[in-house]
């Protein structure tokens, strides 16, 4: 997340299309995601229809913890990774948030500027295995959870009185 807010701030340009480069997003949707900047949306998702290229699991995983995001409150599109379209606008607004923790999912949402979805399908891996193990994926899930919603300090804060009060 790090290195793609670098290179995002970084490029130059009236928009930016930011994608994986496991091959895997579907590059034919960048017209139409153009077209979506053109009639004024300043940010523009790619949002996969299915999740048939994903192992049982990993999708599974990914379903419930997009979720247990919105059932927390946390404002994400659901089934959209980092593939998308932002303007100039919205990347000078990104520019001005100090995060050291960088969850870019929930982050562009929160700018509000008008935004549309583009789905696709996405293919399943070209070659070689995903490079973000387990640990780094949980990682990345608690720095979501925790970055954009006030729930687990509210869990935590329950808990503790709860302990407390039974403690007394």
């Amino acid at each position: 997340q790090n290195a793609l807010l670098c290179g995002l701030m970084t490029a130059s340009g009236d928009a930016l299309v930011s994608i994986d480069a496991d091959l895997q997003d579907d590059l034919a949707i960048i017209p139409e995601m153009i077209a979506r900047f053109s009639d004024g949306m300043e940010v523009v998702y790619a949002v996969r229809k299915r999740r048939t290229a994903d192992t049982f699991l990993k999708r599974l995983t990914a379903e419930a913890y997009y979720s247990l995001m919105a059932a927390m409150g946390a404002k994400i599109v659901f089934n959209h990774a980092d593939y998308r379209l932002l303007g100039r606008r919205a990347l000078e607004s990104l520019r001005e948030y100090p995060e050291t923790h960088v969850f870019l999912r929930g982050l562009v949402p929160q700018l509000g500027y008008r935004s549309a979805v583009v789905e696709y399908e996405r293919a399943a891996r070209f070659a070689g295995e995903s490079k973000y193990p387990l640990k780094k994926m949980l990682s990345f899930a608690w720095t979501g959870i925790t970055s954009f919603t006030a729930y687990p300090l509210r869990l935590i804060t329950g808990l503790g009185a709860m302990i407390s009060t039974v403690s007394l």
